[in-house]
């Protein structure tokens, strides 16, 4: 159980860099974001999680707000997977989480 939530909440994070370092690669860059290949790959990243924000989201949802939606998903699915991981290292013993 532990390793499933261990990975759950690395695919996550990294997920959330991505999506930050999208973001801001996208205002440094500015205009010409969507050239930029490291702009790209981050977005060939991130696109899984917009794609599941934009099935799960109602319709009146914009899709210029998909990413920040999709921010939050990731940073509630982080925080849930985080105290998960603590409840299960309390119960375990800390020695076997190490």
């Amino acid at each position: 159980m532990l390793l499933t939530i261990t990975a759950i909440k690395l695919v996550t994070e990294i997920a959330l860099l991505a999506l930050v370092g999208r973001w801001l690669l996208g205002v440094l860059a500015g205009a010409k974001r969507e050239g930029n290949f490291f702009y790209q790959t981050l977005g060939a990243m991130t696109r899984p999680f917009e794609k599941l924000t934009r099935w799960i989201s109602p319709k009146q949802v914009l899709d210029r707000h998909i990413p920040l939606a999709a921010g939050v998903l990731l940073l509630s699915t982080w925080l849930i997977s985080t105290l998960l991981k603590i409840q299960t290292c309390l119960q375990v013993g800390v020695e076997l989480c190490r």
